[in-house]
């Protein structure tokens, strides 16, 4: 994310579950990290690809993206010799509202 131009305010805390229902993280979309950014909720290892798309459209209805689980080759779960996951960046909003926003093969829209 600071490679995109993000500044990074990392807090490490002992339970992130306040911080998910005050975001309005829904639990089947958890992965290992939550933040937010303008307003929009993050969870998991949103590329910054699809971070700068949410921020230029502001689409409406959306109150965040997630990316569920820790799929290999998104951005921080690159591992050596082992093939990228293709994955969706979920938009997700009030109620049960959600859709692909974006595809992935690591950190590559696709």
């Amino acid at each position: 994310m600071r490679g995109a131009g993000f500044i990074v305010e990392d807090n490490l805390v002992a339970s992130a579950d306040a911080v998910r229902r005050t975001l309005g993280i829904p639990a089947d979309l958890l992965s290992c990290h939550a933040s937010s950014v303008e307003g929009y909720a993050l969870e998991g290892h949103v590329p910054a690809g699809a971070v700068l798309r949410l921020l230029s459209q502001r689409p409406g209805g959306v109150r965040g993206l997630a990316v569920p689980y820790m799929p290999i080759g998104s951005p921080g779960m690159e591992v050596p010799n082992q093939p990228d996951d293709i994955y969706n960046v979920i938009a997700f909003g009030p109620g049960n509202r959600r859709q692909v926003f974006m595809r992935f093969r690591g950190g590559q829209v696709i």
